[in-house]
């Protein structure tokens, strides 16, 4: 049987194959029972057709999908997924991902978004977990495939950061056409029009495992590669050690038949992948433009040479429109300079800045007066009501209106240069978005987004006027802080340690997610650590090197995040005061005989009868109303983050990493069966 045939006859299976789909799930096109008489005889003769030619699921291959992906509202059941088609229900793979700075650019990253082992990911890949990886970079990740009804995927889930995404740019921009539109909009509830930040979704990645001809041939997997610019199946099945035959029959594909770049193609591997073949940074001159890439690639130099000559003009107009812009605009504002000279008046704001500008503040305006609003003390007045007390929220935080959008507005003393220095570099959906700012008699009054919900202390310890979180909102809250908090770490240049780590400095928003906010105490990471002689912060949440040594590092704030982790747990509060009067150091007593919540965790996890202790320990509020196994690895993270010994608590990438398993496990944990029940299978571990 030549290619051809053994191409026709897995193509004339599918087709049967979405006959039956259609006619069995699909109610649209499923006839009545006294419409159609003769429907059991059809599926009779389709599944009598399909024994007789031994069109079993096991010979066919995967339709390529051209540019159908692209298409979110098609008919066409492949852009599910790869069809479930192979010997095995389940199987390990790997799927090709390109770094994407700034967000997935690390094995840590990118194995949150594809739900991978990152540890894995780092190994197979030769880098460290949290080592940048350079753009366009090939990334080896190895999935877990399995069948979902008809199709083959590698469960994912992804949340939503940006107002301007859709199901769309999260499939084929974010996840890189590794999924589909289509299939996310097949797996999730929300619709597609209606999207908002904070949403989480299923991202059915594309995955398959290889069929019973694929296996007899010594096939030991089918990789998911990203077609990039300038690919042909020779090239791709050259690099990978694979038969270029066996590509194209594992796709559908023949001789003459083109590939396109950002499109999904299954390579069916007798070996796992390695680094020294696809660790390959993408040669500079490639344009990042999708475009059609031929199977040979020598006809489409000329497409390219056009793409390039219009870039080019494109980049040119582009710039001499800039220069333009650039040069009215300073003109513009040199004329409003004058005018206001001759007059003799100026603006309120700019008379505010000048005549109240604190000395520290002068070169901190200059830099972020480009990226912050600058707000007249007239304008805080209106949009506050005059500060009236109606409009505050605690101390000195007022609830304001600007320009039709509620704002936060903090009434600030003294050198606030390195908080608006830090807050106007940061840019993450789990810490609170500063901004402007404005400056009046001696005061800084800072501009922040507005928290519906109020702060995380308020949900724990003020219960009388707030409903109970629930468990899965509790770990959702841990996790979005650990995530603020892991950016911070991880992810900004300079990396920065907030310092006041603490309930009352988490805010939750109107979706019930969780903000990491003031940042007057933070500060700028040193390599190997800082001291202090000028030790400041909240007792209860400051560890112990830093309250005895002044030593300021990233796990002082692991620290005071396992603290408020013992409060999501606990209800409790951090500090206890007249609690017995424990001794044994910092860890334990503060002084006045208080007890620290960080030191209570080790009587419930040492000793026996740990889980009749941890009912004890557990909010009451919450009833039975949480899994026991899941409520048990929570508490031993969080016991590990309040060691005494810094070295023993894990970096805020491992705490991140191992509330993820704890997040996706209470995701799927159902509080209507037994928690004890549900919980059971899962195994901490960082």
């Amino acid at each position: 049987m030549g290619a051809e045939s053994r191409i026709f006859v897995p193509s004339l299976f599918n087709q049967l194959h979405l006959v039956l789909h259609i006619l069995t799930i699909n109610k649209f096109y499923m006839p009545r029972a006294k419409e159609s008489r003769h429907s059991p005889a059809l599926y009779l003769a389709l599944f009598y057709f399909l024994s007789v030619f031994d069109l079993d699921l096991s010979h066919a291959q995967q339709p390529f999908l051209e540019n159908l992906q692209l298409d979110c509202y098609n008919n066409v059941p492949s852009t599910y997924g790869y069809y479930c088609n192979g010997q095995q229900r389940s199987c390990n793979t790997f799927v090709i991902f390109r770094s994407d700075p700034p967000y997935y650019d690390s094995a840590v990253a990118i194995g949150y978004l594809l739900n991978s082992d990152p540890s894995r990911i780092a190994e197979i890949n030769g880098v460290l977990d949290i080592q940048k990886i350079p753009k366009d970079t090939q990334v080896i990740v190895p999935v877990n495939c399995s069948c979902a009804g008809h199709y083959y995927q590698h469960n994912s889930s992804y949340t939503m950061n940006f107002d301007d995404q859709n199901y769309f740019t999260i499939a084929n921009l974010t996840y890189q056409g590794l999924t589909t539109c289509k299939a996310m909009i097949n797996q999730n509830i929300y619709d597609s029009r209606q999207l908002e930040v904070g949403m989480r979704f299923t991202a059915p990645v594309r995955c398959a495992c290889p069929t019973r001809n694929q296996t007899a041939k010594g096939v030991k997997l089918l990789m998911t590669y990203l077609i990039r610019m300038g690919d042909t199946i020779s090239k791709i099945a050259e690099r990978f050690g694979a038969d270029r035959q066996s590509v194209l029959v594992a796709n559908e594909l023949k001789e003459t038949d083109w590939i396109y770049p950002f499109n999904s193609l299954l390579v069916p591997l007798k070996r796992d992948p390695t680094r020294a073949q696809t660790i390959i940074p993408p040669p500079p001159s490639e344009s990042p433009i999708p475009s059609i890439a031929p199977v040979e690639r020598s006809k489409f130099r000329p497409v390219l040479l056009a793409i390039g000559i219009g870039a080019g003009l494109v980049l040119f107009l582009l710039c001499g429109l800039l220069v333009w812009f650039l040069h009215r605009r300073r003109h513009g504002e040199k004329k409003i300079l004058d005018k206001k000279r001759e007059s003799g008046s100026t603006h309120e704001q700019p008379q505010n800045m000048a005549s109240s500008k604190p000395p520290f503040l002068n070169g901190v305006i200059r830099e972020a007066i480009e990226i912050l609003t600058v707000y007249s003390f007239a304008e805080l007045e209106e949009a506050t009501g005059s500060f009236c007390v109606d409009n505050e929220i605690k101390g000195s935080v007022y609830r304001g209106v600007i320009n039709g959008d509620i704002a936060a507005i903090k009434r600030t003393k003294g050198d606030v240069s390195k908080e608006i220095n830090i807050m106007k570099e940061i840019n993450h959906f789990h810490v609170i978005k500063l901004s402007g700012f404005c400056l009046h008699e001696g005061d800084t009054y800072l501009v922040y987004e507005y928290a519906e919900n109020g702060s995380l202390s308020d949900w724990l310890h003020e219960k009388s006027s707030r409903p109970c979180l629930s468990w899965k909102e509790r770990v959702q809250i841990a996790f979005d802080i650990a995530d603020g908090l892991n950016y911070l770490h991880n992810c900004t240049n300079p990396p920065y340690i907030h310092k006041d780590m603490k309930s009352s400095n988490v805010l939750i928003d109107s979706n019930m997610r969780a903000k990491v906010a003031n940042f007057g105490l933070a500060r700028a990471m040193e390599n190997g650590g800082q001291m202090t002689s000028h030790v400041v912060g909240t007792w209860g949440y400051m560890a112990p090197e830093y309250l005895e040594h002044g030593l300021i590092t990233p796990k002082i704030d692991v620290f005071a995040f396992g603290v408020v982790m013992l409060e999501l747990l606990s209800g409790r509060e951090a500090i206890k005061q007249g609690g017995g009067g424990a001794s044994g150091g910092a860890n334990e007593d503060q002084g006045g005989g208080a007890l620290l919540l960080s030191a209570s965790v080790r009587k419930v996890l040492e000793g026996e009868g740990v889980r009749e202790k941890l009912r004890g320990f557990v909010d009451p509020c919450l009833g039975d109303e949480y899994p026991m196994s899941l409520a048990l690895g929570f508490a031993h993270l969080a016991m590990e983050c309040v060691a005494k010994d810094p070295r023993s608590r894990p970096s805020m990438i491992e705490v991140h990493m191992s509330l993820l398993k704890i997040l996706l496990s209470s995701l799927d944990w159902d509080p209507l069966q037994s928690p004890n029940q549900n919980s059971d299978s899962f195994v901490y571990g960082r």
